[in-house]
């Protein structure tokens, strides 16, 4: 598929770019695959920048996969918390048990072993088997996908299935004998620092006289995706039941969307008019939890968007002064909402409580 004179001119161009320009990142700084795993599944969908921190806590609380696998699931996402998409971090602890309880804890150097892995797909194998055992095999990330379908000037739509196998076919055929993490690596940081989704950085690339995409003058052509669907907009409310001092939350269920967080009750909601029935409202929840309040006010609106769809939050304070049990949920001191693992629209609305009762507006 790629001449051979051309393939070489590629792998010697941007070895030697990588040796000079790569980026100096802490995953970088080992050879540990337990290591490398752990910042691959950060990586995904997720900035570098954002990445780094929560990298050097995770690894100093659960520094081995035997570790990762006594934690309490809590306490992984606990400190996942805040980077999104939390199957990851379910996937990883589960993913860790599996590995201390069958492997003695070694993760595979095999394509097959790691593909029996939960959450390891064929980019994190191929990354695994590549940066940390240094074997030859390919990597397909969204930095990669872009430079190639440049690179090649690939007409096709990267989301479909035959253009993500002819990608691949180039990521693996371009891979030099004996360089396989440091070529993978190369191609990921080219994509990140110089070709950019846009305004590329022609002029500063490696391979800017091999590039197809440069020859036409369109760069920014490449990669085709399909038009994305709209995401829909949901509404809900949500309630912070006081008593005590202590506030109703509930925990949600081990899998789906933001499966293990906590979270204060809320419920989609159609009639938006409907939240401003106070009566209404106290109905409800008293239906949906089996818990008498009094529906104070409300205090304001919280927005966060999803992969799948942007979320609006209303949210009301209200107050249980009996000791009604209640279906499900568990009350928790305010001062201590901080120890609870959640997705960011709630944690920002805990945050709030928190300050509020620190400044003596709430109770």
């Amino acid at each position: 598929m790629i001449a051979l004179c051309n393939r070489k001119k590629i792998q010697r161009k941007l070895l030697d770019w990588f040796h000079k320009h790569g980026r100096d990142l802490p995953w970088r700084r080992t050879r540990d695959p337990y290591a490398i795993w752990i910042s691959e599944i950060m990586l995904q969908q997720t900035q570098v920048d954002t990445v780094i921190p929560y990298y050097q806590r995770f690894l100093k609380s659960f520094p081995t996969v035997r570790r990762l696998a006594e934690a309490d699931l809590s306490k992984v996402l606990k400190a996942w918390e805040g980077l999104g998409y939390y199957s990851r971090a379910r996937n990883l602890h589960r993913a860790s048990q599996v590995l201390s309880s069958h492997l003695k804890g070694k993760i595979p150097d095999t394509i097959e072993g790691l593909l029996n892995i939960p959450g390891i797909g064929r980019y994190t194998a191929g990354a695994i088997l590549s940066i940390a055992y240094n074997k030859e095999a390919p990597i397909l990330d969204g930095n990669v996908k872009r430079v190639l379908a440049r690179l090649f000037a690939i007409s096709g739509d990267i989301r479909e299935k035959e253009t993500g196998q002819t990608l691949w076919t180039l990521s693996e055929s371009l891979i030099p004998q004996g360089y396989a993490g440091s070529f993978n690596q190369a191609l990921m940081d080219l994509g990140a620092m110089v070709c950019t989704p846009r305004n590329p950085l022609c002029l500063r690339c490696p391979l800017q006289r091999l590039c197809k995409a440069k020859a036409q003058g369109k760069p920014e052509r490449y990669p085709l995706k399909a038009a994305k669907k709209r995401i829909p907009r949901v509404d809900a409310f949500s309630v912070l039941i006081e008593r005590n001092g202590k506030l109703l939350v509930r925990q949600r269920p081990p899998e789906g969307l933001l499966g293990g967080l906590w979270e204060f009750p809320n419920w989609k909601t159609e009639d938006k008019r409907g939240l401003r029935s106070k009566l209404r409202l106290r109905n409800h929840i008293k239906k949906e939890l089996g818990v008498n309040v009094k529906v104070k006010e409300s205090i304001g609106t919280f927005q966060q968007t999803f992969s799948h769809f942007k979320l609006t939050l209303h949210v009301f304070q209200c107050e249980s002064s009996n000791l009604d049990k209640n279906r499900g949920g568990k009350w928790i001191p305010i001062q201590n909402l901080d120890q609870l693992a959640m997705s960011r629209i709630h944690r920002r609305i805990a945050e709030m409580v928190m300050n509020r009762r620190a400044a003596g507006e709430m109770g």
